[in-house]
């Protein structure tokens, strides 16, 4: 079941491969998690010392979060991978210009993995193109309805 999702990834990256990780979070951020208040759009992934961390993804605290803690909405997040994972990951974002990208949050018996993604960012004309055919796309359905809806008359 899905939490929330990154839609701007697949418009700005052409997406290589996935890989679900876990995701080290805080007692009151898995609370807000699960009413809905996380925001995946501005996040990315980064490696430091052979981990990953997600970076960018909000998660806004319930007003009911206890007093004791101080909820940082923009908090660094550890991703949980295995190790040789995490080094067939360095190796191809330090060779061939990849970078990683959440692509969404979701419950996988009961505990909260991100999707990450391998992936190469798009140029500006292949942005147009993609606009271009989800216009298409839209514009067909609405065609079809009309052209059903008539046929029914």
């Amino acid at each position: 079941m899905s939490i929330a999702e990154n839609r701007k990834a697949h418009f700005n990256y052409h997406i290589e491969e996935r890989y679900e990780a876990g995701i080290v979070l805080e007692g009151w951020e898995v609370k807000a998690v699960r009413e809905g208040q996380v925001q995946l759009t501005d996040g990315y992934v980064v490696i430091r010392d052979g981990e990953l961390f997600l970076i960018g993804c909000q998660i806004n605290p319930l007003r009911t979060a206890s007093t004791h803690v101080r909820p940082e909405a923009q908090r660094t997040k550890k991703l949980l991978m295995h190790k040789d994972e995490i080094q067939r990951l360095i190796g191809k974002v330090e060779q061939k210009g990849f970078t990683l990208v959440p692509l969404n949050l979701h419950y996988t018996k009961g505990r909260i993995k991100a999707d990450i993604a391998l992936a190469k960012g798009k140029a500006t004309h292949d942005k147009r193109e993609t606009e271009k055919k989800r216009d298409w796309e839209r514009e067909k359905g609405r065609l079809m309805r009309h052209k059903v809806s008539s046929n029914n008359s």
